[in-house]
């Protein structure tokens, strides 16, 4: 049996090792690849080495929920703590978007010996203007802007955690929702991040007027879900 101290070296450990390989990869890589560390014990101040942090906006103690609009990270953590195998899980590239910038994504979690997740180090590549160049040569005229680059990223938690959980509700309309709506509504929710944060499946739970057991019994359903043949 792996005792606690041998799983708290084991990850400290780990995060020397990432956090040299993020200080060597940003000496060549270009502006426009943000590469970032996450410690996943720590949500509300997650980020633990960054580099050119100015594509999300974000620095070091960057809360985890404070980045791109529906990232596929937060579904590979909470995949990866469902499972009973340990070793780094790793996504495919993924599309993401944040302040209206076109990002390609891909996230790798790390898990300790005894299987929990801990570490998430993630790359976000702005292609932004790359695609507009591309459509300036192809349409032989002047490229739209890029739009705003500004971005809104509270501080506070549970100003994060409500913004996602509105955002994600309004839609469909919080009065009126049936079953499916609310389980749409989880999984918007999920996309976020809201459930790797302590206190997000009680608070998406108020928000929709169920129990908690109920909303774990909707992430159950959706992982279904995506695992049935009909969404390969």
């Amino acid at each position: 049996m792996v005792t606690d101290l041998a799983l708290a070296q084991e990850r400290q450990l780990t995060f020397s090792i990432l956090k040299t390989a993020i200080a060597a990869l940003s000496s060549v890589i270009g502006r426009n690849t943000e590469l970032l560390l996450h410690n996943l014990e720590t949500p509300e101040h997650s980020v633990v080495a960054i580099a050119n942090g100015h594509i999300s906006g974000r620095q070091l103690g960057s809360p985890i929920l404070g980045g791109p609009e529906q990232d596929k990270g937060f579904a590979l953590v909470m995949d990866a703590a469902s499972s009973n195998t340990t070793g780094p899980v790793i996504t495919d590239t993924y599309d993401t978007v944040i302040g209206g910038r076109e990002l390609r994504s891909v996230t790798a979690v790390f898990r300790d010996s005894s299987g929990t997740p801990f570490a998430s180090f993630c790359i976000n590549a702005d292609l932004t203007d790359l695609n507009l160049a591309q459509r300036f040569l192809e349409n032989l005229q002047p490229a739209p802007t890029g739009g705003d680059d500004t971005r809104s990223d509270p501080a506070d938690m549970e100003l994060l955690m409500a913004q996602i959980i509105q955002t994600s509700s309004n839609s469909l309309g919080l009065g009126k929702m049936n079953k499916r709506a609310k389980v749409e509504a989880v999984r918007a929710m999920q996309e976020r991040g809201l459930f790797i944060v302590k206190g997000g499946v009680e608070k998406a739970a108020a928000a929709l007027g169920v129990t908690r057991f109920t909303i774990y019994n909707y992430l159950e359903e959706i992982r279904n879900m995506q695992k049935s043949p009909q969404n390969e």
